[in-house]
This record gives C-alpha cells, structure tokens and sequence, in this order.
C-alpha cells in the first residue's frame, strides 16, 4: 500500500466529532442531537477512541464530567476546543490516506456544500486541530474543495461517487471531470473513479453524497438504498441507479455483490412539513463494529438484518437519528474516521 486511499474498515485510531454549539441551527434541538451523540460517543468508545472538538473550555469540562458518569474511559477520549459552524464532521475532517509506508491526512477545501451555508470555522477546524497537537502524522492542505461524504473506496484504488457532487459548478467549476479525476488520483492514489449519475434524496442539502446512497463494505460488496415504493418520488432516480450499480465492475471484470437496504417510511419535519433525508446507507464502520442509524420505523429491523448480512464479523449498532435529520444529515455524516497513526495519545 504505497499510496491509497484508506477504506473505512481500516484499522481506526478514533472516530472524530464535532459537537454543537448553542448559537448554531440545532439550538431549538440542542438535547436532543446531544443526547443522540453522547450515545454515539459510548458505544464508539467500547471499540476504540473518541476525538471531540468542541466550542470553548466550559463544554471541554461539561463532557468530561459527563462521560465519566456515563462510564467512558478516560484513555478513549479526547477533547480539542476547536469552534465550529456545523457538526458534521465527515465534511469537514481531514481524509486519511496512505503514502509511502507512512499516513498524512488531506484538510481539503469546505464551503459549506457549494456556498450554501457559513463554513468558515468548519474549513480551519483541521489546521487548528493540528496545531494543538491532536495528530501524530502529517496534515497537508488543499485547495480542491471536496467533502468526505462525497467519495467512498474500496481501498484497491476505485472511487465511488455521484456526477451530481463532484461535477457540480458550485464545487470546483473551473475543473472538468477529466482534470477532477487527474486531481483525486494525484492526491489520493486512486487507480479509477466510478461515476453514478442517478440517486437523490429530498432534504439532502449535499448535491447528492455518496454516503447517503451507496457503500462500500467490503472491497467486493455495495450496500445502497433501494426503493420499493413506486408512488414515492425517489422511485425513479433509485430505480436508475440500482440498474448503474448492477452494470458496474470490479478491476478484475466481476460485478459486485449487492445488498439493498430497505426504504423507511416518509419523514417529514414536524415545524414545516418538508421531507427528511432517512437513510439507511449512512452507516458508520469502526474497529469491530458497524453503528447503524435508526428512524422508529418497521424497516429498522431489516435494515440491521441487511447489514449483518454486509458485515457477519462485526457488531451492529442501532442509533437513533431521528433528531440528527431534523438537520438534514445522519449518522456517518457526524463522523469521520482517523486511521490507526493519526492521532497523538488521547489523554
């Protein structure tokens, strides 16, 4: 593994995540996305450690209280003031990627989806995590704005992504999708890039994610979200994209074992009425275990019978993120990953 991209289900240090600050958008769900990611941060905790940035002192000292009530060793918790905008750390934390025996994480460009919301403390949360000290390994910048939760690998060179993100004018219009390419296989070691041109999900402010549509679990295995429900306005685009993912190919010319995750139910915003992103495939893997987002729906328990399918040597564990798509992401998209290396000691 000269130079690669790093797959999720590789060895993991920590899980990185950004907590919510009180004059942010989730202050009318301030307990309720806290009370969502303290669950998180314990079962998290079980496997491996846990990187929190939070907004100022008094948050720092309130959580160590907190999780030391709530039985999460001291050695798997880490805690960087690092204000923020948003707590959606798969967009904004830095992506971790294999070069030459070694590890470097790339903090790559944030604009809050194409300039749709404020992102600037989000883009130098990175940089300030680096120069307090949290990371063992190299942080290189670039100026190419891509979120994580627009790509995902099967760590042998092959990304997978969505024409509808990368390609977007409002990411980088002054790249074409053969100079993109060019960029993502310089930076990230990858071989070839799969293009979906078909999946959406109302309420999804990121131009279509990948990560909210298609995984990768292993390097022969996609699970992705399929509707069944031929009335519901998803019915076409996934339809589409369901018979994209059958054509697809592996490197050695065999197609790819498929596992489809079941529909939820309609959910809508309790204020307003506008549909709510709930999706099964924003699962989060970590050493030993696979967290699974939930919706108190019927199709919860197939879901989580479907991704044991996907992952037969890990445990499965249910999240509620009914409150987390009040805000229109999910589970992984609080998330993101530091390979084994990234981090120096927790405490």
């Amino acid at each position: 593994m000269v130079h690669c991209l790093l797959p999720e289900w590789h060895p993991q240090d920590a899980v990185q995540l950004t907590w919510p600050s009180p004059d942010s958008d989730w202050a009318p769900l301030l307990e309720r996305i806290e009370a969502t990611m303290e669950a998180m941060v314990v079962a998290i905790a079980r496997y491996q450690g846990v990187l929190i940035a939070v907004p100022d002192t008094a948050t720092r000292r309130h959580l160590t209280h907190r999780f030391t009530c709530l039985g999460v060793e001291p050695a798997r918790l880490k805690l960087v003031v690092a204000p923020a905008n948003d707590t959606w750390a798969r967009d904004h934390g830095a992506i971790g990627v294999a070069r030459d025996g070694g590890l470097v994480l790339l903090d790559y460009t944030f604009t809050g989806w194409g300039g749709k919301f404020e992102a600037a403390r989000d883009n130098t949360l990175t940089r300030r995590l680096a120069d307090n000290g949290t990371f063992a390994c190299a942080v290189e910048a670039r100026d190419l704005v891509l979120e994580g939760g627009a790509i995902d690998t099967d760590g042998e060179g092959t990304l997978l992504t969505t024409e509808a993100c990368l390609l977007n004018p409002n990411r980088n219009p002054d790249l074409d999708r053969t100079a993109l390419e060019a960029r993502l296989k310089a930076d990230l070691g990858i071989t070839r890039v799969l293009w979906l041109a078909n999946g959406h999900l109302e309420g999804d402010d990121t131009d279509s994610h990948v990560d909210t549509l298609v995984r990768f679990c292993d390097p022969a295995t996609l699970a992705y979200i399929r509707c069944d429900d031929p009335t519901d306005p998803h019915y076409p685009t996934l339809a589409a994209m369901e018979d994209e993912l059958r054509a697809l190919r592996r490197t050695d010319g065999d197609p790819y074992r498929l596992i489809p995750l079941p529909w939820p139910g309609a959910c809508h915003d309790p204020e307003d009425g506008h549909r709510l992103p709930a999706t099964y495939a924003n699962f989060l893997i970590i050493n030993g275990a696979v967290l699974v987002p939930t919706y108190g729906d019927a199709a919860d328990s197939r879901a989580l019978a479907a991704l044991g399918e996907a992952f037969p040597g890990r445990d499965l564990i249910p999240i509620d993120c009914l409150s987390v798509i009040r805000q229109h992401g999910s589970l992984h998209c609080l998330t993101m990953q530091l390979p084994l290396g990234s981090l120096t000691r927790l405490n």
